[in-house]
């Protein structure tokens, strides 16, 4: 709670600064692609949340992990304090991917291998969130919810690697690769970069923000506990 206090503020006011300048960079000062027009400019949006969709739910999976090791009820807080943001992420992947596809592929939805996998991440996320609320004790909740993430994490690697196990997909290949043949042109990738940064800096402050709640709470809860005791 202590370093926490300090850097929340500057995590937010650098989130909002990398957002605003990708985002504008973005859309109004980068050309239309020659195959796909303006539509192509929603990959600031749609490659950063999916990006952080995947990453949130392999944070939540170290997490839990830790919580199962060492039994360290913050890490599981933590744990619990990303899904919501995950799955918010989730979301606008899953929306601006479809309004990416409208165009190209001529329908909003394909069951196509990585979107039916991000789908069913999704739905993960829901049944992460709906495990924690459902169950009062919150250490036995940690423990659910920690062997749901691990189960789920396979979709999230299949969301990441879906285009390269299943050759046929509709979905294009990665927009950023270490094969810089792979990567889109320079002056989209510039500003997608300082948008994945500003989304990664967004993600950091807000399950910062969201942990320090969860911390509070159960403070509250085991206060609540020691006075009906006494």
């Amino acid at each position: 709670m202590s370093w926490t206090r300090p850097v929340l503020p500057w995590s937010f006011a650098l989130a909002g600064a990398f957002l605003v300048t990708g985002l504008v960079w973005g859309f109004f000062f980068t050309p239309d692609d020659f195959r796909q027009g303006s539509t192509v400019k929603i990959i600031y949006l749609h490659v950063p949340s999916a990006l952080m969709a995947i990453n949130a739910w392999i944070m939540m999976l170290v997490a839990s992990l830790v919580w199962v090791v060492r039994r360290h009820h913050v890490s599981a807080l933590a744990a619990r304090a990303a899904a919501p943001v995950g799955v918010v992420m989730t979301l606008i992947a899953l929306f601006t991917g479809g309004i990416w596809g409208q165009p190209m592929w001529g329908t909003y939805w394909a069951w196509d291998p990585r979107l039916t996998s991000f789908l069913i991440l999704f739905l993960f996320y829901l049944g992460y969130i709906a495990l924690w609320e459902a169950i009062e004790d919150s250490d036995t909740a940690a423990d659910l919810t920690a062997v749901l993430c691990i189960v789920g994490s396979i979709f999230a690697i299949l969301s990441r690697y879906a285009v390269h196990f299943w050759n046929q997909g509709l979905h294009q290949g990665s927009s950023l690769s270490l094969d810089a043949e792979q990567n889109v042109a320079d002056v989209f990738y510039y500003p997608l970069l300082v948008c994945i940064a500003g989304f990664i800096l967004l993600f950091i402050a807000l399950v910062l923000m969201r942990t320090r709640t969860e911390i509070r709470a159960r403070r509250i809860k085991a206060l609540q506990a020691r006075g009906r005791h006494a």
